[in-house]
């Protein structure tokens, strides 16, 4: 017998799978995300050290340097917003990105 998803047990299903995607979705961009942009800043280094950490052993390219510092600024702040959502949480608080800036706030009731 097939369920028809207007009945209320079809509205749980698709509530769940909702959820369910939501939270794959959160853990492939803040967990392998990060880790997939940690791994590029790693390689943008070698680009910029150039030599023997390339293959080719070609001459390092300053723009490797660079691409690798913004890359692990992005890494670093997911890490401190991370953190910052756990300690917040935990005091009562939130945490808001009005200013881009991570911010711990009171929460309005």
């Amino acid at each position: 017998m097939i369920v028809p998803l207007t009945s209320a047990f079809g509205e749980d299903v698709r509530f769940t799978f909702e959820a369910i995607w939501k939270v794959l979705l959160a853990s492939l961009v803040l967990g392998a995300g990060l880790s997939a942009v940690f791994a590029l800043g790693i390689r943008s280094l070698a680009w910029g050290a150039g030599g023997d950490a390339e293959v080719s052993h070609q001459a390092g390219n300053p723009a490797g340097r660079v691409v690798a510092g913004l890359l692990f600024l992005v890494v670093l702040y997911g890490v401190v917003a991370g953190l910052l959502f756990i300690i917040a949480s935990g005091q009562g608080k939130e945490l808001t990105f009005s200013h881009v800036i991570p911010w711990i706030q009171a929460k309005a009731d």
